[in-house]
């Protein structure tokens, strides 16, 4: 009995030693002059840059199709004509502007339209439907395209909608650099479940392919003195689902880091974060196999919002039990005289096992880390302002 036990053992040994190698993370970087790619090696230790890419365009987002491993889509402006997407699908080797790309429907005789300032997210459609993206522009609309990114169209009612145009409110109303559409969910179940958010305007889902939505703030705070129940005045900064349970999700909010379980209202766990870090920020990234692990960056969100990292000193902080407690990561970072910040789509993670961790600065500096924040390195400096990172593998 026992040889057979060794022999059996030793057929298994040869698979695992024919175990595939990792393939080398390549880090998607749009700035606000141009996009960049940074490739790694198999260790993710050394990094190539390759870039710019649309020099003088302002990138608002730049990503993969991971259902191909092959397409690129990038959201770009520029001062003298205007906004577009640009495919590729070569890797980035060459690039066509979309035929039509994300626009509002021509307004009726006599009335004011609304006209796309710039397309700011781009989110892949499920691994079922090969050719579908979704965008998320500002002002706030949401469209959709079936033919991999060369046409767009508006996507369900929200964009016309008349109610949902009172809670997007006005040009003047939203963020420094316009309202958003933003946080463009798909179902990895069911393509037929979508999420979006709007800042302003609240966080919405929709069960039956977007036909119809349905307002989910319930447990959300908002300013002091406005009515929360009013979506005009709630304003998500990032939301992400959680890979590994889907019917988990993570906000980071105007008013604090959030968590919502199922279809209960959002709880908030920002309270758990240190009082004088507190727990205002953009990004928000959840750990691909573990629902309980989130990292987000603070930034100041005292008074005027300066938009910096607290006190100059930035940090990146994770819990590991879904927001009871929380932990500081600094480890390689400045530790004084650092007055940067992080926007909500220039942080994200990979998928290897320990986890990258990867974020871009509004200083233009790109900083990464190989075992989940716990020691980080500055892989790139001098780039422009930073509005997005994103990781991908090629094929």
């Amino acid at each position: 009995m026992t040889r057979n036990n060794t022999k059996a053992a030793s057929r298994k040994r040869p698979a695992t030693s024919r175990a595939k190698s990792p393939r080398p993370v390549v880090v998607l970087v749009a700035t606000r002059k141009g996009a960049w790619f940074f490739h790694g090696d198999a260790a993710r230790k050394n990094w190539r840059a390759d870039g710019p890419h649309f020099l003088g365009n302002v990138v608002s987002h730049f990503a993969l199709d991971p259902r191909d491993g092959r397409t690129l889509l990038a959201a770009t402006r520029t001062g003298h004509l205007g906004p577009t997407v640009f495919r590729s699908t070569d890797r980035g080797r060459t690039w066509k502007e979309a035929t039509r790309p994300p626009a509002f429907a021509k307004a009726p005789a006599g009335e004011k339209g609304r006209t796309v300032d710039h397309t700011f997210w781009l989110t892949p459609g499920h691994r079922d439907e090969p050719n579908v993206w979704y965008a998320g522009t500002s002002p706030q609309g949401l469209f959709r395209s079936n033919d991999g990114g060369v046409t767009w169209e508006p996507f369900s009612p929200v964009n016309d909608d008349m109610l949902y145009r009172k809670w997007m409110g006005t040009v003047q109303d939203g963020t420094p650099d316009g309202p958003k559409l933003h946080s463009i969910i798909v179902d990895p179940r069911d393509p037929a479940h979508l999420y979006f958010a709007m800042s302003g305007g609240g966080v919405h889902e929709s069960v039956d392919g977007g036909s119809t939505w349905k307002l989910i703030v319930q447990g959300l705070e908002v300013v002091g003195g406005f009515d929360p129940a009013d979506p005009t005045f709630h304003d998500p900064h990032c939301i992400r689902l959680c890979p590994s349970n889907p019917d988990r999700l993570y906000q980071q909010n105007h008013c604090g880091i959030y968590r919502r379980d199922g279809a209960g209202a959002w709880v908030r766990i920002g309270k758990n974060m240190p009082k004088k870090v507190g727990d205002i920020g953009f990004p928000l990234v959840v750990h691909p196999r573990d629902d309980n692990t989130v990292w987000v960056f603070p930034m100041d969100g005292t008074t005027v919002w300066p938009r910096t990292s607290p006190d100059g000193k930035p940090a990146v902080y994770t819990t590991r039990n879904g927001g009871k407690t929380w932990q500081r990561l600094d480890a390689g970072l400045p530790k004084s005289q650092a007055w940067w910040t992080v926007k909500r789509q220039a942080m994200t993670g990979d998928a290897r096992d320990p986890v990258g961790l990867y974020f871009g600065t509004t200083s233009g500096e790109l900083w990464m880390s190989r075992d989940e924040g716990r020691k980080w390195i500055c892989i790139a400096r001098h780039l422009p302002e930073i509005y997005a990172v994103e990781t991908a593998e090629l094929n």
